[in-house]
């Protein structure tokens, strides 16, 4: 049994990771397994440190006055002779200045706003200047911590322009501490106990609801009368359900995406640091992709390949794709079992086996250089998505014997293909989202990826094949311009969080305001992400609603999309707003009331 040295409710001196600078925190609790206290320091943060990293409040004060001490006692004959060292010591004291230029760059991406205390430093070396030069820059960085403190006007955090907070550091810089940064800063991956979607008994209500739902929105779209009160209550015959043909070709559709992901055409990026401070490289061509694609299907059609064959098989592609992504997540499941430590996501490392299997073990699953994950997320499911939809138009004119598409599928088509081809041609972007850095890969993001929705998303479409949608021209203008309006809040929302997360420092970002956090990190709260906390739900909720509205007032089935999405972005918000509280402390409370909705102005 370890011996527990502070006790919950304690008042204790912490050092805040990746520095030698000690704050006044207290003790919440103490892990026996993982060994770790977490405590709270004054800004709300929370963070989990070892017993090395704590310090009681007695033992610190004398030991810094015995450090004082020995300050004050040097004379100028041993500072001398510490200075006339012989040029083979010179590395040394190179090193020692390293360690301070890395220390004050650390202090200035972390912009900590708490009152520090410098720790005595130790040094096993006989040269006391290197130590005595440490703990002038130790003492350097707490003065100019306590004027920014002092300089700070109506509260704890300031508004500023970005502007204002660069110093004219190069961009080389920033890039050279966000690789210092993750090591600097180490995490574990540590069981969870906050279980989201209901716990236990909740996943296993989604792992059958979810296909059954879809199977059942499947149905109603393809009936004359897609009314629920018309819905059978029988179950459908299993025959129908399934055809090996369509196994076939929905295994050989994941075959040819994954070969076009790893053809050696697009650049590699590099993904957000991982808790272990790497980081992984991703090829991005996903647009490549979806020209290779579009090339194969126009030669289908040219070939004179019956494509509405998609249509008149639908629940059974529905079925091979649901058996599909059970089967992956069985695999993932399984192979998360051999998977590090610093593998694992946080969120699917319960323990309990039902959970796990459905939240995801394994955070970036890979074979080799194959992102299984990251391929899922963009590839079989959005492309295909738009094929279905291609086959839906040419299904509609085959069955209504028309010459041209109706003006509703049209739109439905155009709007989800600038959707998706948007997605693809930003697919760098994705590598920051909550999926990618956040979410492991198990049943939820595979059956979300290969089933949810390329069936779901393309309700519309398939709906308007069995039903006409006569609209307008006034409503055709009215939904184009609802379409045009959310995708440009979509898009710019999207590409400017995605560039102040990789270059906070960019002159090109100067003009946002933000309040720093003392996790280093800066929150936006100017422009469309000071008008809602997530413009980027706002603009994709306008998006749904216009792909709705296409398909006319008559039935509720093709506003699923939206009312999927709407719970959805509600959940996700949820999450965002628990994991940013945690994280952020009392810097999320004052970012709230800067910017007091979520998602809908003036609503929510």
């Amino acid at each position: 049994m370890p011996t527990v040295r502070f006790q919950a409710g304690d008042t204790v001196m912490g050092r805040w990771p990746g520095s030698n600078l000690y704050y006044e925190v207290k003790v919440l609790s103490f892990d026996a397994k993982t060994l770790l206290y977490t405590v709270i320091y004054k800004d709300g943060t929370e963070l989990e440190l070892r017993d090395a990293d704590i310090k009681s409040l007695a033992g610190f004060k004398q030991g810094l006055a015995r450090s004082r001490s020995r300050s004050r006692s040097r004379s100028p004959a041993r500072t001398r002779r510490s200075r006339s060292r012989s040029p083979a010591r010179t590395s040394r004291r190179s090193s020692s200045r390293t360690t301070e230029v890395r220390k004050e760059k650390l202090k200035e991406v972390l912009e900590v706003r708490l009152t520090p205390v410098a720790i005595p430093l130790e040094n096993n070396s006989s040269n006391k200047h290197e130590t005595k030069e440490e703990n002038d820059a130790a003492n350097k960085v707490n003065e100019k911590t306590e004027e920014e403190s002092e300089n700070q006007v109506g509260g704890r955090y300031n508004l500023r322009r970005r502007k204002d907070q660069s110093d004219g550091r190069p961009v080389e810089l920033v890039k050279k501490m966000e690789e210092i940064l993750p090591h600097a800063i180490p995490q574990e991956t540590r069981k969870t106990t906050e279980l989201e979607f209901g716990g236990r008994i909740g996943v296993v209500f989604w792992l059958l609801f979810l296909p059954v739902v879809v199977l059942a929105m499947l149905i109603l779209c393809a009936q004359t009368d897609a009314s629920l009160l018309n819905f059978s209550l029988s179950p459908p015959l299993l025959e129908p359900l399934w055809d090996w043909q369509v196994f076939g070709i929905v295994v050989l559709w994941l075959l040819f995406q994954a070969v076009l992901s790893l053809l050696p055409i697009g650049k590699v990026v590099e993904g957000m640091p991982l808790k272990n401070g790497k980081t992984l490289k991703y090829r991005i061509n996903g647009f490549s992709a979806l020209i290779i694609s579009a090339l194969a299907v126009g030669g289908a059609v040219y070939y004179e390949v019956d494509l509405s064959y998609v249509h008149a098989h639908f629940l059974q592609f529905y079925t091979s794709a649901l058996l599909l992504s059970i089967l992956l997540s069985i695999y993932l499941f399984i192979r998360s079992r051999c998977a590090s430590e610093d593998e694992r996501a946080p969120a699917g490392n319960t323990g309990h086996v039902v959970y796990d299997f459905f939240m995801g073990r394994e955070l970036n699953p890979r074979i080799k250089s194959f992102d299984i994950k990251f391929f899922c997320e963009m590839r079989p499911g959005l492309i295909g998505w738009l094929v279905i939809n291609f086959a839906m138009l040419l299904a509609e004119m085959k069955h209504k014997n028309l010459d041209t598409p109706s003006p509703a599928m049209l739109l439905v088509n155009g709007f989800q293909l600038l959707w998706v081809a948007d997605g693809l041609w930003h697919e760098e972007k994705l590598l920051t989202m909550m999926d990618i850095v956040h979410d492991g890969f198990g049943f939820m993001l595979a059956f979300g990826d290969l089933a949810w929705v390329p069936f779901t998303f393309t309700c519309q479409a398939y709906y308007l094949v069995s039903h006409t949608s006569d609209l307008s021209v006034f409503w055709i203008v009215a939904i184009i311009i609802m379409n045009v309006v959310g995708y440009y809040i979509f898009r710019q929302a999207n590409s400017q969080k995605f560039a102040f997360r990789r270059n906070p420092s960019d002159p090109a970002l100067s003009y946002l305001k933000t309040i720093p956090t003392a996790t280093g990190k800066n929150l936006i709260v100017s422009g469309l992400w000071g008008f809602v906390r997530h413009p980027n739900y706002l603009g994709d909720l306008i998006m749904a609603l216009a792909w709705s509205l296409s398909c006319g007032f008559s039935h509720v089935i093709p506003y699923f999309y939206l009312i999927y999405l709407v719970v959805l972005l509600v959940h996700r918000d949820a999450r965002d707003e628990h994991q940013c509280r945690k994280k952020y402390g009392s810097a999320w409370e004052e970012y709230c009331k800067v910017v007091r909705y979520r998602i809908l102005p003036g609503i929510y």
